[in-house]
C-alpha cells in the first residue's frame, strides 16, 4: 500500500545535510550533546522523547525512539506509560484552552 509515510526514508535523515553541510553539523553536535548522558540518563531521554515523539505525531520519530529505548532498556509498559503521559499533557493543554473559549464566550455573552 502507497501512503505518504515510508519507514525506511528515517534512513535517509542524514541527507538534509546535504543543502547545508555547516548547519547539518551544528545541528548534529547540539543533538548529540542534548542525547548525551547528564542529569538524565540516556534511558531517561529516549523516553522522553518517545513521549514528545507521539505528542508532536512524528511516525519517523516514533519509530527512532521506540527502537533507542529498547536499546536502551526500557520494556513496553514503560514505553506505553510514556505515551500516556504525553496523552495526558496533550489532552490537558486543549482542556486549558477551552478557557480562552469561555472568556470569550463570557465577553461576548455581556
Amino acid at each position: 500500500m502507497e501512503t505518504y509515510y515510508h519507514p525506511h526514508d528515517l534512513n535517509k535523515f542524514a541527507e538534509m545535510g546535504k543543502g547545508n553541510p555547516e548547519l547539518w553539523e551544528k545541528f548534529l553536535a547540539y543533538y548529540s550533546a542534548v542525547f548525551a548522558e547528564g542529569a538524565l540518563t540516556e534511558r531517561e531521554k529516549a523516553l522522553i522523547a518517545l513521549a514528545v515523539a507521539h505528542a508532536v505525531q512524528c511516525p519517523y520519530c516514533i519509530d527512532a525512539y521506540t527502537q533507542a529505548c529498547l536499546q536502551q532498556g526500557s520494556n513496553i509498559e514503560e514505553m506505553t506509560e510514556a505515551v500516556h503521559v504525553a496523552c495526558a499533557i496533550r489532552g490537558g493543554a486543549s482542556l486549558v484552552h477551552g478557557v480562552q473559549m469561555r472568556n470569550i464566550v463570557q465577553k461576548l455573552s455581556m
